[in-house]
């Protein structure tokens, strides 16, 4: 194969649900009006991207940046014989330890040190390929800072767009009457490239978009395939002949893979390409075992009155639990609806009111998952799935108000307690009543200091803030509810209102 490339797993299950910060283009911020840069030394054009500003003014900025950077300086390190003195190798040397620490570009700040940006330091800015830019007088290193972090704003929000519209046509496709070579031409239009679903026999079963890759890209991306079936890989990537590949298997058992080629990859494309491997999963998995058709006829029969014990075998397994489950981020829709089923292994899933409800057969136990917080019924026989739909709706209620990622029914702490003896309705007025003066930052500060039993430290860290930040909530809380909350009586009262919410 030519081409230099270098294949990396990319496990689906550690991606973000959303891209992370895009980096912006050197030009972009060049093009600031406001800023005045100026560009004098190094390589211009559009390839220079930055992923962060840092001010430093250590004579070695080496250990302290971790690749990425516009470096901002005013040269108060620089000593006087370094700009004095002919043939000084000092700017070289700075020079080379930005380079060589991954730095994209050098901010000088003309005032209040230098009037001039030194001509020895733009040398070397051209020898090392190092971009260097001139930072007038009226313009403020957090200005420059301000600006970046404006401009990577702005980028993330027409990534997430892009991903949002991709997301929306994606789901469309797939209830087309051909929804396996719609959702394939999609992903591939989306992405400016090409996508191809591999069967289990390794070869190709449907493919859409672009057809002017090299010969090696394809033999490359046939490869990927094979290599993520035949190692038991969840995805991999590689890069040939300046096309990114990426192949992801899909969750069915069946072996099916897809596979994607582009001649760019953007933050947000893991992210499309993986809803696409969502719903072709569920297609390919329906495809393979005939559950669609097995599940119609169950909800037939329930329909006309057949008893849950009756129906059950047409869905396979004897025992089951039930899931309820939440995003942490975002609201839940349906096509992360469909990627949680696929993660627990069933694709009997349910979304109303923000809660997701998945039954899953009893011999698939379910586990944690990331960006969810989960409740899990005991195991039943069918008959019994109304009551393992109560017992996972209470788990959830304990493990958002616990803050745990997953509370089973029946394991220690689970069962009801005091709280669930109240009429539900009685007991969902009084909460809010009781915590209607809170703002949603002092409820949630409220809910984690409660939890862990009062520790200032342990709730800064859960909370990524301050300790005394935390002091100041919990006042201004006590202050709102005109209560003491030494009282354990007062505590004992707000947590239970809390578990209500």
């Amino acid at each position: 194969m030519e081409g230099t490339h270098t294949v990396q797993d990319t496990p689906s299950s550690s991606a973000p649900a959303v891209p992370p910060t895009p980096p912006i283009p050197l030009s972009a911020l060049l093009a600031r009006e406001d800023l005045a840069l100026r560009q004098i030394a190094g390589p211009s054009g559009t390839g220079t991207v930055i992923h962060w500003a840092h001010t430093s003014e250590m004579a070695d900025p080496y250990p302290y940046l971790l690749g990425g950077e516009l470096l901002l300086t005013a040269g108060v390190q620089v000593p006087r014989a370094a700009t004095a003195e002919a043939g000084s190798r000092y700017f070289d040397d700075y020079v080379a330890r930005i380079v060589a620490a991954g730095g994209a570009a050098l901010g000088f700040g003309v005032a209040p040190v230098h009037d001039t940006v030194p001509a020895a330091l733009v040398a070397a800015c051209d020898a090392r390929g190092l971009p260097l830019l001139e930072v007038p007088p009226q313009t403020t290193f957090s200005g420059v800072a301000r600006a970046v972090w404006q401009l990577m704003a702005q980028a993330r929000l027409a990534e997430l767009r892009r991903v949002t519209e991709a997301q929306q046509s994606l789901a469309a496709a797939a209830s087309r009457p051909d929804p396996v070579p719609s959702v394939l031409r999609q992903l591939a239009q989306r992405v400016g490239g090409r996508a191809v679903l591999y069967g289990p026999e390794g070869t190709p079963v449907a493919e859409a978009g672009r057809e002017d890759h090299p010969p090696e890209v394809r033999d490359a991306l046939d490869a990927l395939a094979r290599l993520v079936t035949s190692r038991a890989r969840s995805s991999a990537t590689d890069t040939v002949a300046g096309r990114h590949l990426a192949a992801y298997t899909l969750g069915t058992g069946q072996g099916f893979v897809l596979a994607v080629a582009s001649p760019h990859r953007e933050p947000g494309d893991h992210t499309i390409a993986s809803v696409a491997a969502v719903l072709l999963t569920l297609l390919t998995g329906e495809h393979q075992s005939g559950a669609g058709a097995a599940r119609s006829s169950a909800l037939v029969r329930l329909l006309l009155g057949a008893p849950p014990e009756k129906v059950a075998p047409l869905l396979g397994g004897g025992r089951w639990v039930v899931v309820h489950a939440r995003p942490g981020a975002q609201a839940a829709d349906a096509v992360a609806a469909s990627a949680l089923g696929a993660a627990l292994g069933s694709a009997l899933v349910d979304l109303a009111d923000g809660v997701v409800r998945v039954l899953v057969p009893a011999d698939r136990e379910p586990g944690p998952q990331p960006g969810w917080t989960l409740g899990v019924s005991a195991a039943v026989a069918p008959a019994d799935w109304p009551a393992a739909d109560t017992q996972a709706a209470r788990a959830l209620a304990r493990a958002h108000a616990t803050r745990a990622e997953l509370i089973r029914h029946g394991a220690p702490g689970s069962g009801p307690g005091l709280a669930d003896l109240l009429p539900p309705a009685e007991a969902d007025a009084h909460a809010r009543a009781l915590l209607a003066p809170l703002t949603p930052a002092l409820t949630e500060t409220l809910r984690t200091w409660l939890s862990l039993h009062g520790s200032w430290d342990r709730t800064a860290v859960a909370l990524s803030v301050h300790r005394n930040t935390v002091r100041q909530r919990i006042t201004r809380c006590a202050t709102l509810l005109g209560t003491d909350l030494d009282d354990p009586d007062a505590r004992m009262e707000l947590w239970f209102a809390l578990r209500r919410l």
